[in-house]
């Protein structure tokens, strides 16, 4: 994989990192092995019993819950189709790249913090998985560490200096 296809996704492809990779496949077996037979047991139990009427709402609810788990299995088979999962030692730790962990400290509030960076599809700021899309993310990649960014976020300008980068 070379030097552009890692600066955000791969020409046809989407770029994973291992451990989105397997968060993913766990998100997938979940749906398939449990979710996918529960809720087809809910609607056959309750069409046995009758419970449903052409107008129980109950029945609009686990059919939408259907649809949603079967367009979720299908949305990851898609993602697994196109997904190049990006190798261990491919992760910079010179510079901030896709797969990087990043210490960064928040020069209004110094504090420091870590923060990985990862495609939109593993992202997640609760976990500190930020997309290489976002704000932060673009301001952060390609730089070292003792460099300072500033970005715009959602509540208004941030500067960060780069502490440390790991894989």
């Amino acid at each position: 994989m070379n030097e552009v296809e890692l600066l955000n996704e791969p020409v046809g492809g989407i770029l994973l990192t291992p451990k989105g990779y397997r968060a993913l496949q766990v998100e997938l077996e979940h749906l398939t092995v449990v979710k996918r037979p529960e809720i087809a047991d809910r609607i056959r139990e309750s069409q046995q019993h009758g419970e449903f009427s052409e107008d129980n709402s109950e029945l609009d609810e686990v059919k939408f819950e259907q649809a949603m788990v079967e367009n979720r299995i299908a949305e990851l088979k898609t993602i697994f189709g196109n997904a190049h999962v990006l190798e261990e030692d491919q992760i910079p730790v010179d510079r901030v790249g896709f797969g990087s962990l990043v210490t960064v400290l928040d020069l209004q509030y110094d504090d420091e913090f870590e923060i990985r960076v990862v495609s939109s599809i593993e992202s997640d700021p609760t976990q500190d998985l930020i997309s290489n899309e976002s704000p932060m993310g673009t301001a952060l990649y390609g730089h070292s560490p003792g460099d300072e960014v500033l970005f715009e976020a959602p509540e208004g300008k941030k500067r960060y200096k780069i502490i440390k980068i790991e894989r």
